[in-house]
C-alpha cells in the first residue's frame, strides 16, 4: 500500500470528490513556473505533474504546445522533475511521463529521482500493462503509486489485468483521442468507470475531456473525482495561475455539493 493510496482512501471515506489538475511542468516560464504550481495546489488533492517530450502521443494541442514551449526553453522531462521537487510542495504530486525518457536514464533511476523530487505517483501512458512489470516493481520500491490508465475500448478481461496493477487510483479515459477540452462529457465515461469498479475498491478517476464546472460534476457523480488538464494549462499560459486558480476554484464547489 502506498502513502497515496492511504490519503485517497482517507478523503473518500469523507464524501470528499478528488480533484486532480494537470499542468506542464515549467510553465509558463522556468521564473513564474513555482507561482504556478502553487496556484494549482491550492484547490486540489493531488497534482499530476507533465514532463515535456518531444512526441506526446496522448496530448492534445494545448499540452503538446506547452511541452513544446518548456523544451524550446532548454527544459528536458528529467530538469523539469528536478525543478519541480525544489518546489515545496503543499499537496501529493504525480508524474505523468511517456516511456522513452524513463527508458533512457534507467527505470530504477528514473524512480528513484523522482521519489527524490518529492513525488508519490506515476502515470506512464505509452507503457502496455504486458510490458510494466519491471517499472511497477521499481515504483513500488522508491515509495510511487502506480496509476494506470483504462480505455473506454477495453474488454472486461483487460479491464481486469490493467486495474489489477494499481497502487494509487485508477485513471479512467472518458473518450478515445488526446486530450483536450470538449463540449460536453462522453457517455462512455459511465461505462468505464462502471468497469473498472467492477474490478477495484480502489478510487477511480475520470480524466480527458472534462472542461468545466458542470462536466467536473456530472463526472464525479458517477466516480471518485476527476482530472483536468487541458483547461488549467490553456488558463496558465493564456490568463495566467490567478485565472487557473479561480476556474479550480469553481470545480471544487461543484464538486462539494455533491
Amino acid at each position: 500500500m502506498t502513502a497515496m493510496l492511504d490519503e485517497l482512501r482517507a478523503s473518500r471515506a469523507t464524501g470528499r470528490k478528488l480533484l486532480v489538475p494537470y499542468l506542464m511542468g515549467g510553465i509558463p516560464d522556468k521564473g513564474s513556473y513555482p507561482a504556478a504550481l502553487a496556484a494549482i495546489e491550492r484547490h486540489a488533492d493531488i497534482v499530476e505533474v507533465g514532463l515535456p517530450y518531444s512526441d506526446p502521443l496522448m496530448d492534445g494541442p494545448v499540452i503538446a504546445a506547452a511541452g513544446e514551449r518548456v523544451i524550446a526553453a532548454g527544459h528536458g522531462p528529467l530538469e523539469v522533475l528536478e525543478m519541480t521537487g525544489r518546489i515545496d510542495a503543499t499537496k501529493l504530486r504525480v508524474a505523468m511521463t511517456y516511456y522513452n525518457p524513463i527508458h533512457h536514464l534507467g527505470e530504477v533511476k528514473f524512480c528513484t529521482r523522482a521519489a527524490a523530487a518529492g513525488f508519490s505517483g506515476l502515470i506512464v501512458p505509452d507503457l502496455p500493462v504486458e510490458e510494466s512489470e519491471g517499472l511497477r516493481a521499481a515504483a513500488a520500491d522508491s515509495g510511487l503509486a502506480w496509476i494506470p490508465l483504462v480505455a473506454p475500448t477495453s474488454s472486461p478481461e483487460r479491464v481486469a489485468s490493467i486495474v489489477a496493477t494499481a497502487t494509487g487510483f485508477v485513471y479512467a479515459v472518458s473518450t478515445l483521442g488526446v486530450t483536450g477540452t470538449r463540449e460536453s462529457l462522453s457517455d462512455r465515461a459511465s461505462k468505464v468507470v462502471v468497469a473498472c469498479r467492477a474490478e477495484t475498491d480502489l478510487p477511480v478517476l475520470v480524466g480527458i475531456g472534462v472542461s468545466n464546472a458542470q462536466q467536473a460534476a456530472e463526472a464525479a457523480s458517477i466516480a471518485d473525482g476527476v482530472v483536468v488538464g487541458s483547461a488549467v494549462v490553456r488558463l496558465v499560459m493564456d490568463e495566467g495561475p490567478a485565472a487557473a486558480e479561480e476556474f479550480l476554484g469553481n470545480l471544487r464547489a461543484a464538486l462539494d455539493v455533491l
